[in-house]
């Protein structure tokens, strides 16, 4: 038998359909096409779930696990979405709503759970017990595994890691906070931060890197310009790096998992990522005399983790 996740973001809707042993066996994909109605939204849901299992060349009937990973707080034993900022919804039955039009029972989780999840059976936390997962991206999402569980608190809210304040009075975040982790560690943090340096100094090769042109400027921007030996481009990457540390070390200091695993694009620099963060981590762990250690690493699983995550939450809350 099949499973189908679905993970459902504010660029795009994407199914996919995996098998027993979490591969991935067939993809659907449209465009959210944000702003409109989340009734579209729902349909289009169903439309690309019905795509991907075409896609495998399977019926319906094969398949006997469905799931959605969304943004936002919710509420997973009655699949209700009471907001989600990003996607506008608003006390959203996503779950009654996906189960009317499929006679199907979808899971629902928030999507940086779900993917924490992926990574926990499929990837990067596989075999561990105490889990967490970090991405960098538009902003910083967080997954938290414990005892083989998806941690959510008591309201389906809970783990919003990225919403943690770093610095007291700092820059506005889109919470209404002010100073959290994801506003100078986020991959859009990053890449205003490249852009501020690349306007301040002029002689920087970062502008190279970008034909010349800002708006060309990426999250990977400034590590191509340290590699090239740029100095303004080693000193955006440090003050980033660091920026990414006080926020693992802090997720450290409460949890102390067995894996830490770092996601997004970001993560693809890997140990020119990591290495640095494990030196900072060493010194501000304060269970760095403990023989046992946190290990930190990228994920594994890339924009998979996400569907392979949702396909199987019928796993975690059957």
């Amino acid at each position: 038998m099949y499973k189908l996740g679905i993970d459902l973001g504010g660029t795009n809707i994407v199914a996919g359909v995996v098998d027993e042993k979490y591969r991935i066996v067939a993809t659907a994909k449209r465009k959210t096409n944000l702003p409109r109605p989340a009734e579209e939204i729902v349909d289009d849901i169903v439309a690309v779930a019905f795509e991907a299992i075409e896609a495998a060349d399977i019926t319906i009937d094969e398949v006997d696990g469905f799931g959605i990973g969304c943004p936002g707080s919710i509420e997973h034993e009655t699949g209700n979405v009471p907001y989600s900022n990003n996607l506008e919804f608003y006390d959203l039955p996503l779950g009654k709503m996906l189960y009317e039009k499929t006679g199907k029972k979808f899971y629902v989780e928030n999507d940086a759970n779900a993917a924490a999840y992926g990574e926990y059976i499929a990837g990067a936390g596989k075999g561990t017990k105490n889990f967490i997962a970090i991405t960098l991206g538009t902003g910083v999402g967080g997954g938290i595994i414990i005892d083989g569980k998806i941690y959510s608190g008591s309201n389906g809210a809970g783990g919003e890691l990225g919403h943690t304040v770093i610095q007291m009075g700092g820059q506005a975040c889109t919470c209404g906070r002010f100073g959290c982790w994801e506003t100078y560690a986020s991959a859009t943090a990053l890449v205003r931060q490249t852009k501020q340096a690349m306007m301040r100094y002029k002689s920087s090769r970062m502008w190279e890197i970008c034909n010349n042109d800002i708006n060309n400027a990426n999250g990977r921007t400034a590590f191509k310009a340290k590699r090239l030996g740029d100095r303004v481009g080693a000193m955006v990457v440090d003050e980033y790096i660091r920026y990414v540390a006080v926020g693992i070390a802090n997720v450290l200091d409460i949890f102390q998992p067995d894996v830490i695993c770092i996601g997004g694009g970001v993560s693809k620099e890997g140990e020119y990522l990591t290495d640095p963060i494990n030196e900072y981590v060493e010194g501000e762990n304060y269970a760095r005399h403990m023989k046992t250690k946190t290990i930190i690493k990228t994920a594994d699983l890339g924009n998979d983790a996400g569907i392979i995550g949702a396909a199987y939450l019928c796993n975690l809350y059957e």
